[in-house]
């Protein structure tokens, strides 16, 4: 087989055009690198360099080769890097954007204890809504993306996870002694709903029509977090992500589980074609880690 150390000497050889530049870069000596070189044009059966006013350049057939070993090499750079950091975990730099419920409620929590562990790391984080997600994860303006659910694209990579939903109630509602909330229960109460065509609105008013219940929106929110207010603030009702709920549960917010089960699908994207740095793995990692007591486990199971 092509041997690496071969593949070396050959893309040295063609960038400086003689032996004796190509043993200084490869710190080896030249007669190493003519027989790296004699041994790879007798394992490709074909010359690899000619004599060009006193330069060896490649020749027609080894032009085809020199891209591909350039992308070889530059793997094994980047295996070498990722080892590197591995030993070395306490430095990088980390670009998150994510949704801005998260920006302001879970994700601070986790990025704190990230960095407690690691104060050489530096993070820039955007909230934003999907839709430009979208767009910065794809055109590689940021590392990793914390978003609603998405459909596969063929410049994402994506981990998909199914947070559980419940209803949230205001105090001294009607429902506050029920064990479990579903849309017959919230049969044209005032209603605070997600985006209209959104993924998690379709899936909740597909809970109702199923059920034969009328949803009585009154106000239509992106954003989790303004529901949780004003149904805190005695006006209406709402099914939203348990994360959120439970960040709000404080301000009064009556949380009950909701059926049947409705998930609030996430996405976490990658851009596809980019190594991953150890540090992005690791704190995603931990952010995932830190969503397991919200995902759903089961079909039947309560907040």
């Amino acid at each position: 087989m092509i041997q690496l150390r071969q593949l070396e000497a050959f893309r040295a050889v063609a960038t400086t055009g003689n032996v004796t530049a190509a043993a200084k870069q490869l710190d080896i000596s030249q007669p190493a690198v003519s027989r790296l070189i004699s041994s790879l044009t007798q394992r490709v059966g074909f010359e690899v360099f000619m004599r060009d006013g006193g330069r060896l350049v490649p020749t027609q057939e080894a032009r085809f080769l020199l891209g591909e070993v350039d992308r070889v090499l530059a793997g094994l750079g980047n295996i070498e890097k990722l080892v590197e950091e591995i030993h070395d975990l306490q430095v990088g730099h980390l670009r998150i954007t994510c949704l801005p419920g998260f920006a302001t409620t879970h994700l601070p929590r986790v990025v704190a204890d990230f960095l407690k562990e690691r104060p050489g790391v530096t993070m820039a984080i955007e909230p934003d809504r999907p839709e430009r997600i979208l767009d910065w994860i794809i055109s590689h303006q940021y590392d990793v993306g914390i978003s609603s659910h998405h459909e596969p694209h063929p410049a994402l990579e994506i981990i998909p996870i199914m947070m559980r939903s419940v209803c949230i109630l205001p105090q001294g509602h009607r429902l506050k002694d029920k064990e479990h909330i579903t849309p017959q229960d919230l049969d044209n109460e005032p209603f605070i709903h997600a985006r209209r065509g959104s993924d998690y609105f379709n899936l909740v008013n597909a809970a109702f029509e199923a059920s034969g219940a009328r949803l009585n929106p009154i106000i239509e929110s992106r954003q989790f977090g303004l529901a949780c207010r004003i149904v805190a603030g005695g006006v209406g009702v709402s099914v939203v992500s348990i994360i959120d709920a439970l960040e709000y549960e404080k301000d009064g917010l009556i949380i009950k589980p909701f059926k049947p089960v409705v998930p609030h699908r996430l996405s976490i994207l990658f851009p596809t074609h980019t190594p991953r740095s150890v540090i992005t793995m690791e704190f995603i990692d931990r952010f995932i880690k830190s969503l397991e007591p919200y995902q759903i486990k089961s079909r039947t199971q309560s907040y």
